[in-house]
């Protein structure tokens, strides 16, 4: 798999990785309103798996992590894209960690408590430096718990490694992440991925949601369920319902 470039097409991607929940929540909210993408990872395994699955236009990144710590995860990011902006958060007391953040590449950061406001426009700035505001068009990546699929590449990934899907299972697929926890029916399903309904239709979705299902959770916990007389769904498999 590619490294993380940050080339593809679709609305700026921003990775925000912090283990606060609400934090997370809040910076989430406040990227979405500046009119970008929040991909939040609460570790720092998760985020480098996420970030090789969205290729991030830029990254805010907490210096402390419950697995990988801030600048472990900022030297593989670094790694993977030298040109990545990725803005640090740190401890109002923490000063060697700032210096060692900035000296490991980090292009800025910001001392908790902060503003919402000004990690915005740090990121603004970054990310005006870097080209990324000119990448603005359609949402073209989709993310659901570790699996990820890119519209315009037609890329399947789960858990960090790619899944090769024929033309049909990845219509299928796209059509599932479009609605994600809905219960679609198979005469959905068939109006939009083969665009008719014709007898024995109902057996060829069966078919396809099979093969899609060997191939997505071979080795993982399931995403794609049954949902009994009604239909299928996809969802993240720490749903767990």
């Amino acid at each position: 798999m590619a490294g993380i470039s940050g080339t593809r097409s679709g609305r700026v991607r921003v990775l925000i990785v912090d283990d606060e929940p609400a934090l997370t929540e809040v910076l989430s909210v406040a990227v979405t309103e500046a009119g970008w993408r929040p991909y939040p990872a609460a570790d720092g395994h998760s985020a480098l798996r996420i970030a090789r699955g969205c290729a991030p236009h830029a990254v805010v990144l907490d210096g402390m992590l419950p697995d990988l710590d801030g600048i472990q995860v900022l030297r593989r990011l670094r790694y993977e894209n030298p040109e990545l902006p990725i803005l640090m958060l740190t401890a109002r007391d923490a000063l060697e960690f700032r210096i060692d953040g900035l000296a490991n590449g980090a292009d800025d950061y910001v001392t908790k408590p902060f503003s919402l406001e000004e990690v915005v426009l740090r990121l603004r700035g970054l990310l005006r430096r870097s080209g990324a505001e000119r990448t603005r068009t359609d949402d073209s990546v989709r993310v659901l718990g570790d699996l990820v699929v890119t519209g315009e590449s037609r890329e399947v990934y789960r858990d960090g490694s790619r899944i090769t899907l024929t033309a049909k299972e990845f219509e299928l697929l796209s059509m599932l992440m479009e609605h994600p926890r809905q219960v679609l029916s198979k005469t959905q399903i068939l109006d939009r991925v083969w665009t008719s309904s014709f007898d024995g239709g109902g057996n060829l979705v069966e078919v396809y949601i099979s093969s899609l299902r060997r191939k997505l959770d071979r080795g993982h916990p399931p995403m794609i369920h049954t949902v009994r007389g009604l239909g299928y769904a996809i969802r993240p498999a720490e749903d767990g319902r």
